[in-house]
């Protein structure tokens, strides 16, 4: 099925789903008021909350308010086998690679510690650790022409994002969470970890890293109002690991006084 033939199944099978989504998470295209806040986001948990573990993931993940960090799909998925798990690369380079669950782990790795964006208005932290984007342009030698970096995710989800603004030090690809393998219900086995972005930026259950010289316009971007390049705006957000609600500038990475957020 082709791009423009998927995008109008997605549209037909989840009209319903989407529209009320979108209304629970306001407009992204628009510049927030400062004032907006979503009456289905509980009150923030104090920050000697513990990062609660979702319910175990032998059924299909759903969103779930989870504290200390919710759970989002745009649909319901299966957690993925990882044995039988497969990362493509590939599109625009010279040698196409299918890496293994193990391949994968074996890359050498980074950690930060960073928070998460919602357009929902909220945000979660966490311990994040995982490779860079280099390591995979080095194994599969990409050519000069890519300047994009599209994304295929194991539930349909299809997002994609510049060369340069991957290549940045913060952007990370996720196999591990709070110290532990990365869960099930939070993008496992890989997933992308943008701070400086919204949410919906950041792939999870990622199956296929394909180098192109176009965009690919992103599902949420497609189906409802939000922007391409998923900047984080000025407006109210409600960190779940933190007292109370907070202003923020927009921008850019979210780092609080009080936070834990590693620079």
């Amino acid at each position: 099925m082709n791009r423009i033939d998927r995008r109008r199944f997605l549209r037909l099978a989840m009209g319903g789903a989407v529209l009320s989504i979108l209304s629970a998470c306001g407009t992204e295209g628009a510049q927030p008021a400062a004032t907006n806040t979503l009456p289905a986001v509980p009150s923030p948990l104090p920050s000697t909350a513990p990062l609660a573990t979702p319910r175990p993931t032998t059924e299909l993940l759903r969103n779930e308010n989870v504290p200390g960090f919710f759970v989002r799909y745009y649909r319901p998925l299966a957690p993925v086998d990882r044995e039988e798990w497969r990362l493509s690369v590939g599109g625009l380079v010279r040698q196409e690679q299918l890496l293994s669950y193990r391949d994968v782990l074996d890359l050498p790795a980074r950690a930060q510690t960073s928070r998460m964006k919602c357009v929902e208005c909220w945000s979660a932290v966490a311990d994040w650790q995982g490779f860079h984007l280099s390591t995979i342009m080095e194994l599969a030698g990409v050519q000069e022409s890519a300047s994009w970096v599209q994304f295929h995710c194991a539930d349909g989800y299809y997002e994609s994002m510049p060369v340069r603004q991957l290549l940045e030090d913060r952007v990370l690809f996720v196999t591990h969470m709070n110290g532990e393998i990365l869960p099930d219900a939070y993008g496992a086995p890989l997933r992308l970890m943008v701070p400086f972005l919204y949410g919906y930026k950041s792939a999870k259950a990622v199956t296929s890293i394909e180098f192109a010289s176009e965009e690919l316009v992103g599902y949420w971007p497609t189906v409802g109002p939000y922007t391409t390049h998923g900047t984080i705006r000025a407006g109210r957000d409600n960190p779940l690991d933190l007292e109370g609600s907070r202003s923020i500038d927009g921008g850019g990475e979210i780092f609080y006084p009080d936070g834990r957020e590693s620079k």
